[in-house]
């Protein structure tokens, strides 16, 4: 049977609990607006670099797609998951987006190659049955973004060669707003010729068009190269801020179910201890009655 003693235990247990949840939610808002604003600044970055590209991509644009044409292969993947958790559904969601668009793009699973970031990604992708030919650490928060997309492009140029890839996909979760994401997936390999061909069509906003004097070849793959770190930078961040927007909902979440459960608590600890001043003035009653009755 429950105590005063015991119930007031549990309500302090209880409000503990209370204060790291806030504390935890107040975190996650805030890295969300840090990664919000990272997002924002990347967008210069990636005007300047379609700006090279279109002066590169200008004359000589069908000669340069054709030596960076890739010959057939096989498919690399990227999943982006999470290390840490208490994010609710984040990496489940991802996997199995990631598992629902592997099939289609290659259904034949001893030609596609996976790379997993995040240990809990990792293990739901296990669990699905498939096979991780490496699982990479999660950064958790901007200052480890570069070593990660560092670590992926190198493992995208070793892969090439070593498992012979001529695509390469990843699936992430895409951040909306507020606590909103969705899982997505981005073609890394092959370029889009979409994209490119409407590059080269870009009409110049400056009066001169600007000249250079590297070769042609050698200086797009190298603002290729920086096209891809830049996609990558820009997937991790959004995945890191789609993470902590499902942290802050499972922290609003929980917060209401620690409301709940606090009011019931204290709801029970006032009524045992109404009861027990009633059982309490019940026996001092009887008490003084007893006593008259001897007395009489």
């Amino acid at each position: 049977m429950q105590t005063l003693e015991s119930l007031k235990e549990r309500i302090g247990t209880v409000e503990l609990l209370q204060s790291v949840v806030r504390t935890m939610k107040t975190l996650a808002a805030v890295s969300i607006r840090q990664h919000e604003k990272t997002l924002e600044s990347l967008s210069d970055y990636i005007r300047t670099i379609e700006s090279g590209l279109s002066i590169v991509l200008r004359e000589g644009f069908h000669e340069t797609l054709e030596k960076a044409q890739l010959r057939e292969g096989n498919l690399g993947a990227l999943v982006i998951g999470s290390d840490q958790g208490l994010c609710g559904r984040f990496n489940e969601q991802v996997v199995a987006y990631a598992l629902e668009n592997l099939n289609v793009i290659e259904p034949v699973a001893s030609r596609r190659f996976m790379v997993c970031v995040g240990t809990r990604a990792n293990m739901h992708l296990g669990e699905a049955g498939e096979i991780v030919e490496e699982c990479l650490s999660a950064p958790v928060s901007v200052t480890g973004i570069i070593p990660a997309v560092q670590k992926i492009l190198y493992t995208i140029e070793e892969w090439q060669t070593r498992f012979h890839l001529n695509r390469f996909v990843l699936f992430y979760n895409h951040f909306l707003f507020g606590k909103s994401y969705r899982p997505e997936i981005l073609q890394l390999m092959p370029l889009d010729q979409g994209w490119l061909r409407d590059l080269a069509a870009r009409p110049w906003q400056g009066r001169t068009i600007p000249a250079f004097t590297m070769d042609r070849g050698r200086l797009f793959t190298l603002m290729i190269r920086q096209t891809l770190f830049i996609s990558l930078y820009r997937v991790f961040a959004e995945s890191l801020a789609s993470e902590n927007a499902a942290r802050l909902a499972s922290m609003q979440a929980a917060e209401r179910n620690i409301g709940e459960r606090l009011e019931e608590l204290n709801f029970h600890f006032r009524d045992l201890r109404q009861s027990t001043i009633t059982e309490e003035l019940l026996d001092i009653m009887s008490g003084f009655e007893t006593l008259t009755a001897k007395r009489l």
